[in-house]
């Protein structure tokens, strides 16, 4: 695929503090990607790897809560009107709280879309309705586990967005983009816009993606630069988060944006 790819980027509200995840969302929209997904910190997130889990443990021990996780969903909404900022997270934080009580929440926190993987489409609690309801995307989740009838039934609803976990299992192993994998996106695309991550790390995978999906989704390769560079300061992670961002969107000569 020749020029700019599609790029949702996966970050960790808090992480790996609140000034800190500002420059982080910064260097992304800077790196040229097109979307940002924000998890909610979750202290059993079931879909992810080590990197992710730990952020997670780290931002939960600061005592950080919903509450805060919408503040800074609202700093995104007003500052980047032209990314569109999606919400991962899981059904227990929603459901605590009434799932029409919480898309209302994430709704005004100008959150586009909800991706919740333990919510699946066909027992998903009203989720769908609730978004629809607030003018949101409720985003379901397909897996290559999934038999060809699942499939049919989750394609025939015909979401505008669906979220393809590139490989069974949790995030963070390198996924290798082979002749399965392809198969199995244009088996889901329908006409809805494919968001396709699990194991992105490199240029070469998302530019192998790019023609098969809507936007590459990139979260564990982004974490692990925080978890390494966030002690040299804000400077040297803004420049490896653009860095990245702009290797996986096929992007040159990008800048810093001043905030």
């Amino acid at each position: 695929m020749k020029g700019p790819i599609r790029v949702m980027a996966h970050l960790v509200a808090g992480y790996p503090d609140d000034q800190m995840a500002a420059v982080v969302a910064d260097s992304l929209v800077a790196g040229g990607v097109s979307y940002l997904e924000v998890q909610l910190p979750f202290s059993d997130p079931s879909a992810d790897g080590t990197a992710i889990q730990k952020a997670c443990s780290e931002v939960l021990a600061r005592g950080y809560t919903v509450q805060d996780s919408l503040a800074f969903l609202q700093h995104l909404g007003t500052t980047y009107t032209d990314i569109p900022v999606f919400v991962m997270t899981y059904g227990n934080l929603a459901y605590r709280r009434g799932i029409g009580k919480f898309v209302e929440m994430m709704a005004n926190a100008h959150v586009k879309g909800l991706i919740v993987p333990d919510l699946p489409f066909d027992h998903d609690e009203g989720l769908d309705e609730a978004c629809k309801a607030n003018g949101m995307f409720s985003v379901p989740v397909a897996a290559p586990s999934m038999t060809q009838e699942r499939i049919q039934r989750m394609t025939h609803l015909a979401r505008p967005y669906v979220y393809a976990a590139l490989r069974s299992g949790i995030t963070g192993s390198e996924t290798v983009i082979g002749e399965d994998t392809i198969r199995f996106l244009d088996s889901i695309r329908g006409t809805s816009k494919v968001l396709g991550g699990f194991g992105i790390r490199n240029g070469h995978q998302a530019h192998a993606l790019g023609p098969h999906v809507h936007a590459v989704v990139a979260g564990s390769v982004f974490v692990n630069l925080i978890a390494t560079h966030a002690s040299d300061g804000s400077d040297t992670l803004g420049q490896v988060l653009r860095e990245k961002a702009a290797e996986l969107s096929g992007l040159t000569g990008v800048h810093t944006l001043s905030r």
